[in-house]
């Protein structure tokens, strides 16, 4: 399994950015896949994820509305559209293999991992 992620920066808050991460070693398109996210000194916290068909949806409600998911099966990438960034949104983002995992489990094959600061 590899998950490669990118489009992270420094943006003000306000600002967007959109994270892509590409998949490789696995059928892409039978697995949910999720966006997960962790802050300096927190543990990780699940963003969002999508089924594999791309047509069902789930978000934190902490970035319900502001964030968008999507996904391109016949190029094996995973995208995360991010508007109306915040602060509290300063975090490094990670691709993960899976949806939302039981309580007690952790989440899926993960990448290295895209920073992104929000910041005025």
């Amino acid at each position: 399994v590899q998950l490669v992620e990118s489009g992270g920066g420094m943006v003000q808050p306000g600002g967007s950015l959109r994270l892509s991460c590409a998949a490789a070693g696995f059928t892409f398109s039978n697995y949910d896949m999720s966006w997960v996210r962790q802050a300096p000194g927190k543990g990780p916290e699940w963003v969002s994820s999508i089924n594999p068909g791309g047509d069902k949806t789930a978000y934190a409600d902490s970035v319900k509305g502001r964030f968008t998911a999507s996904r391109d099966n016949a190029k094996n990438m995973l995208y995360l559209q991010m508007n109306n960034l915040e602060p509290e949104d300063t975090a490094l983002y990670y691709c993960a293999r899976g949806g939302l995992p039981p309580p007690g489990s952790d989440f899926g094959p993960r990448g290295q991992g895209t920073q992104v600061t929000v910041s005025s």
